[in-house]
């Protein structure tokens, strides 16, 4: 196959290779010991590091090399597996490019032919390959090649499917195609001799959504933040509905939170995505949410069949999903029966022998000595090998484990760690410290129990359901591969009894597996996390007194100790997480009725595959099943929506339901069932009690006048909801209750509930509520949270910038969005490295590089160059020293030297360029001239040969440390730093500019002539330039000849002495400028090249000539994709 042209040195490859053919310009060469006779020993050796070689590195045995003459370096360019494939490659070289090649005077032409041609090649291989996975290969192609013509975006813009529609402007529907890529969607229509086509960038889609109206039978509405458009008459609304969501949501994802939220390998690559990966990719994200698999899970097969169920005492049609570790299968009626077999737990599978009652059957066996029957299976001698091979691989991953295990020498438990604080003598510090590291072995609520009023009648429920369990155990089996029918979830929402809590929650949740196959790893993460200090651990130890604070068990140093383990572990585990507020509510709960080890890999099941997305920096994942929770108000609560037509108000007081799990608004045994039915149900179960409680009180909620009333009605009624256990004495204090008396008069008094009753209705009422109507939803409405966070950011940045700009508002949200897109436009057909870089300089961090700040976008030097050329204000902006130019610019704004230009120093710019008087636009040109935007080397701006410092920030004084007053020393520089801060402006006014020498003044003068080219007053502008020019060099002249003295005539004694560091940087530099000796050169100040400006009008009304910002903007908008696709174009092809 053709290869991407890669460098290798020949002298290295002939080591490990043999050229089998060659001419002047290209290698066919074969591995060494590949089709040898063994007993060469170099054969051997190379033929041996092959084989050691994983997979995935090993070296195809043929090869082509395109070689330059004279050159040690050559480029890799095609290889194969067989020498006849590599031969084609040969041929099509020797017959195509051979001949052409001898025509060449200058051999670097030669390879950089070559390697377009390869390219060339490459991407039709690409499309071809890409069109023969369509339905349609040819139909695709031909859509292919229209979109490229039409749209004009790179080969790199991926298209990924295409629909015929119709768009609709008002009234009027334009019939076309919908073109949809990994970044865009496009439309074009060209209709009675007319075109329309526009393309909305997925980045800007801010809401998706269905819509129906007398017009169109149904449409699909794109809201953008500038309009919306509605598309209909699609072949397939449903399939286009769903991949335009998916794109877009993979897109956002991907380019608007790529930090925190987590998205699949596979899709991380966008050139990888197309319209069969996105359905695998569905139907992948719907699997891992119905069983609740770790998200690292990939999906393997997909089989229709029917398992035998003894409770049944019949098969059970559904569906068979296999994954890297698991079995699972779903009935057809989603929930009705579920079975999830862990592949570690499975001893063999085996094919049975077929019959017309038993077609295709396959034996599943257990270590448990249990097996499961499976039959009507298609493909089933493929399904079994794979399924078999991947047992095999999982089964000697886990004898290498043990066999690891028994070798290695561990301490056993209880076992001790650093202690988290040190230098204490007294014994009972030493006690506790001992208390803080050793793990416990058993659920504290065996240790300590909450005693209530009633424990009899208590202790006889708990027996009740204890005996219910075991039948229920009996029958259906136990531990994970159980089955779950609709019995276990009557169960279930009665509350598992506390005797059996903890081992469910690990069965439902298939924690279990996790723990049994991380033998150890809980107990080294303790050693390695305790005793570290950061952000996480200061805010855990803040947290760990405000969890459950009323239970005996977290008022004493053991549970306490074993909280700060469990939370410090999984902040170590995971520091993208790291420590969230709620975790802490949540680890505690799960430390009552598991032991430690086992909450651990309870909290590690929530936070990572039953929550997604929730515990990041932003808490993306409750926000986004808060707008799902608002739409389900809207589609099961009608009514209630009808009267309170804001429903954020409702969705924001249950944010708090979806973080905590109900457990910091419910009494402490009510909301204990409620996490029972999350383990079962996952988030589904969260969703539905949420809405039963909105309908209990519906009416109430539709009478109140505010906020404020509603969020009490809710609060009155949650702190009232009790079990049975203690339903006559709730648990939550009695300060709502005191607190509701002097609100009777504004609504009735709530009776008692019971959560088993309330979680039964929500069952009845909103069970047809489905895990894949849910992962819908939330893919929708990602996308619109996302978006709302892109708002924010956007209105702080403008806020921080608007104070120190005279921009208009509307113009400076503009530049925002130009900026932005530049960003992205990087991160779209970018170079890998490039995306990466522009990504990375979006986000900015604290000082531990770990605590989030704030997304900012940056530029970085070409970026910034694109939109200089966009928005400079005058003519010219297209040849060659208008690049110089910008180059200079950015390095002047560059003050940080990072290499990236920040939204408020580029809106200086901007401010300075249109908004600013005659005197500071020269100030801006004349800094422009003089260090550090003018470098010596004009070739490579960045390079800089003397460290000058810019004129325009405070200067940082890193003071001598000979006087050993650190302490001193650094409280006086920050006041020093502060004095500076609160008189920036009066010493920037105040602070004259360094002078100006003679090879900078020319520098000068060849910006101004750049400038006036294409201007209608080009003549008098540039006679008016050369009158200054000459002025400028006799004042320059006179100021040399007489400026060694104790002073010169034109410039005070202070611009004098200010002079000093430019004429030493200039005479240090002085080699480099055409011949010029640095003793030689003259000087002149800013205040001199001002004034002889100002002798000419003409050159005043330039400068001051108003030029309309917001025009400039409009056509930059027209203009940014296409110009900067030719410049990622250039960068690529070179």
């Amino acid at each position: 196959m053709w290869l991407n042209p890669e460098e290798v040195l020949l002298k290295n490859a002939l080591k490990l290779w043999v050229t089998e053919r060659s001419n002047d310009f290209f290698l066919l060469q074969r591995r060494r010991g590949h089709g040898e006779p063994t007993g060469r020993i170099t054969g051997l050796l190379v033929g041996a590091l092959d084989t050691v070689l994983d997979s995935n590195a090993r070296v195809t045995p043929f090869r082509i090399l395109l070689q330059v003459p004279g050159s040690q370096i050559s480029w890799v360019i095609a290889s194969g597996a067989a020498i006849e494939e590599v031969n084609k490659h040969w041929d099509w070289l020797v017959h195509n490019l051979l001949h052409s090649l001898s025509v060449f005077e200058n051999k670097e032409d030669v390879a950089s032919f070559v390697k377009g041609k390869v390219k060339g090649l490459i991407a039709e291989e690409v499309q071809g390959r890409q069109a023969a996975q369509e339905e349609d290969p040819e139909k695709f192609r031909e859509a292919l090649m229209k979109f490229e013509l039409r749209f004009g975006l790179p080969s790199s813009e991926k298209l990924v499917t295409f629909y015929s529609c119709c768009c609709w402007k008002g009234r009027v529907p334009r019939q076309g195609f919908l073109y949809l890529s990994i970044n865009h969607m496009a439309f074009y229509s060209f209709l009675l001799g007319k075109e329309v086509k526009f393309v909305i960038p997925w980045a800007e889609m801010t809401g998706l959504e269905r819509v129906s109206t007398g017009l169109m039978t149904e449409a699909i509405r794109v809201n953008t933040r500038q309009r919306q458009r509605e598309f209909s008459m699609f072949l397939n609304l449903d399939e286009a509905f769903r991949v335009i969501g998916q794109l877009a949501d993979i897109a956002l994802r991907r380019l608007l939170d790529s930090e925190g939220l987590e998205l699949d390998r596979v899709l991380q690559q966008p050139t990888r995505i197309t319209k069969r990966i996105l359905e695998e990719q569905a139907l992948r994200e719907y699997v891992l949410a119905l069983f609740r698999l770790p998200r690292g899970e990939r999906l393997h097969e997909v089989a229709s069949c029917s398992v035998w169920t003894p409770h049944a005492r019949c098969h059970t049609a559904g569906t068979l999903y296999t994954t890297d570790s698991y079995l699972c299968f779903c009935s057809r009626e989603e929930g009705s029966c579920i079975l999830l077999i862990p592949l570690s737990e499975v001893l063999s599978i085996e094919k049975a022998e077929s019959t017309s009652s038993l077609p295709n059957p396959v034996i599943v066996s257990l270590r448990t000595k249990k097996a499961f029957q499976l039959i009507e299976l298609q493909d089933r001698d493929e399904l079994v090998g794979s399924l078999s091979c991947r047992l095999k691989a999982l089964q000697w991953k886990q004898s290498m484990f043990r066999s690891k295990k028994e070798r290695s020498v561990s301490s056993p438990t209880p076992y001790y760690t650093f202690y988290y604080d040190t230098g204490f003598s007294d014994e009972e510090e030493i006690e506790e410290q001992v208390l803080r590291n050793t793990v416990n072995s058993e659920a504290l609520m065996t240790a300590f129990h909450q005693n209530q009023p009633g424990a009899n009648g208590n202790k006889s429920m708990e027996q009740v359901k204890e005996r219910l369990w075991d039948d229920h155990f009996s029958e259906f089996g136990r531990g994970v591969h159980m089955f779950r029918t609709e019995k276990i979830q009557r169960l279930v929402a009665m509350g598992i009894p506390e005797s059996l809590r903890g081992e469910l929650w690990m069965t439902l949740s298939d924690a279990s597996s996790e723990l049994e196959s991380h033998q150890g790893y809980y107990t080294n993460l303790v050693q390695k996390s305790m005793g570290q200090s950061n952000l996480a651990t200061e805010e855990i130890e803040r947290d760990l007194h405000r969890s459950l604070p009323d239970h005996p068990a977290f008022q004493n140093p053991t549970g306490i100790a074993a909280l700060r383990r469990v939370l410090t572990a999984y902040a170590h585990r995971n520091p993208k997480i790291g420590y969230c507020q709620s975790m802490n509510i949540l680890a505690s709960v799960l430390l009552l009725y598991a032991k430690e080890e086992e909450a651990f890999w309870l909290l590690v099941a929530v936070c990572e595959r039953m929550l997604p997305d929730y515990f990041n920096r932003r808490v993306i994942g409750a926000q986004v099943d808060q707008s799902v929770f608002e739409e389900l108000i809207r589609e099961r609560l009608p009514e209630l929506a009808e009267h309170v037509p804001d429903l954020s108000s409702l969705s924001s007081v249950s944010l708090s339901w979806f973080l905590t799990l109900f457990l910091s608004v419910l009494p402490f045994h009510s909301a204990v069932c409620v996490v029972d039915c999350f383990f079962f149900h996952g988030i589904k179960a969260i969703f539905q009690l949420g809405l039963a409680v909105l309908e209990a009180n519906a009416a109430q909620l539709s009478a109140s006048i505010d906020d404020g009333q509603a969020l009490m009605i809710l609060t009155s009624f949650l702190d009232q909801v009790g079990s049975k256990e203690s339903s006559c004495f709730p648990s939550s204090p009695p300060a709502a209750e005191e607190s509701g008396c002097s609100s009777d008069a504004d609504h009735p008094a709530v009776a008692h509930a019971n959560i088993t009753d309330l979680i039964n209705e929500s069952y009845e009422k909103f069970g047809d509520l489905t895990v894949r109507q849910i992962e819908r939803l939330r893919c929708r409405h990602r996308i619109r949270v996302l978006q709302a966070h892109e708002d924010t950011t956007k209105e702080n940045a403008l806020r921080l910038v608007a104070p120190d700009v005279s921009l208009p508002a509307e113009l400076l949200a503009d530049v925002y969005d130009l900026f932005k897109t530049e960003h992205f436009i990087s991160l779209y057909w970018g170079d890998s490295s490039s995306a990466a870089a522009a990504e990375a300089a979006a986000w900015s961090y604290g000082v531990s590089g770990r605590s989030y700040m704030e997304r900012q976008y940056r530029l970085d030097r070409p970026q910034f160059k694109s939109l200089y050329g966009l928005l400079v204000p005058w003519p010219g902006g297209s040849n060659q020293h208008a690049d110089t130019v910008a180059n200079r610019t950015f390095t002047l704004l560059d003050q940080d030297q990072d290499n990236l230009v920040t939204f408020r120093e580029f809106a200086g710019w901007l401010d300075a360029l249109y908004c600013e008087e005659f005197n500071e636009k020269i100030q801006l040109l004349y800094r422009l001239h003089i260090p550090p935007a003018l470098t010596e080397s004009e070739d490579d701006p960045s390079v800089m040969k003397s460290p000058l410092l810019s004129t325009t920030r405070p200067l940082c004084v890193n003071l001598p440390s000979d006087a050993g007053g650190g302490v001193k020393d650094y409280q006086e520089q920050l006041k020093q730093m502060l004095e500076d801060l609160a008189k920036k402006k009066e010493k920037d006014v105040e602070k004259p500019l360094p002078l100006m020498n003679q090879w900078e003044f020319i520098q000068f003068c060849k910006t101004l002539y750049s400038m006036f080219h294409g201007d209608p007053e080009e003549n008098d502008l540039f006679q008016a330039i050369a009158t200054v020019t000459s002025l400028v060099l006799q004042i320059g002249e006179a100021g040399h000849r007489g400026g060694h003295g104790s002073g010169s005539e034109v410039t005070g004694q202070e611009e004098l002495k200010g002079a000093q560091p430019a004429q030493v940087a200039s005479e240090s530099a002085g080699g480099g400028r055409g011949g010029l000796a640095a003793e030689k050169e003259w000087t002149v100040s800013y205040a001199q090249i001002l004034a002889s400006l100002l002798t000419e009008q003409a050159l005043v009304n330039f400068f001051e000539k108003p030029v309309d910002l917001s025009a400039l903007i409009a056509v930059a908008r027209e203009k940014q994709y296409h110009q900067r696709v030719g410049l990622l174009t250039l960068q690529q092809g070179r």
